[in-house]
């Protein structure tokens, strides 16, 4: 991407990621879901202003996607480091949360407004995955029906790939 040939509304909305990344450490951007996939949010920012990767989250309520969001970050701009295959139970209270290297190809679907702030694509990116409060994954035996669909893992495979679930993560 160009940052001489986006559009006006797009310059705005470049012009509001720098503005309230420089105000409050990163942005947000949340994009409801629809008969085509469910509801997602993303940082843009966080890698910018902390060196830390950007995070997605797919599936979460609004009330749930923005705080899981706003908290990696804050714990990611103190220096916390997060490992792909470790479950992290301190998000939501008992609910288990694990990361995953989100794969490019996904960056412009998923990310796609993050690009304003890094026009040539690189930077890392995670995906906040989690459990349901029985602590069942999107690819585990015994997920609700539809979960996967719901809370895709944006890996080339779509399965974890960073570990093996049951060996040597969750």
């Amino acid at each position: 991407m160009s940052l001489d040939d986006i559009t006006a509304e797009d310059a705005r909305l470049r012009e509001w990621l720098l503005r309230t990344v420089d105000e409050d450490g990163h942005a947000v951007i949340e994009v409801p879901g629809d008969e085509f996939g469910a509801p997602y949010a993303f940082s843009a920012g966080a890698w910018r202003r902390f060196g830390a990767p950007e995070a997605v989250v797919i599936g979460l309520p609004v009330d749930m996607a923005r705080p899981l969001i706003d908290l990696y970050v804050r714990r990611a701009a103190s220096g916390e480091r997060f490992f792909p295959g470790l479950p992290y139970l301190d998000f939501f209270e008992g609910t288990p949360v694990v990361v995953e290297r989100v794969h490019r190809d996904y960056y412009p679907e998923f990310l796609g407004s993050a690009f304003l702030l890094y026009p040539s694509g690189e930077f890392p990116a995670l995906q906040l995955i989690v459990a349901t409060p029985e602590g069942r994954f999107p690819w585990g035996p015994h997920a609700p029906a539809g979960f996967a669909e719901w809370q895709p893992v944006l890996t080339g495979s779509g399965l974890p790939e960073s570990w093996r679930p049951g060996i040597d993560g969750p």
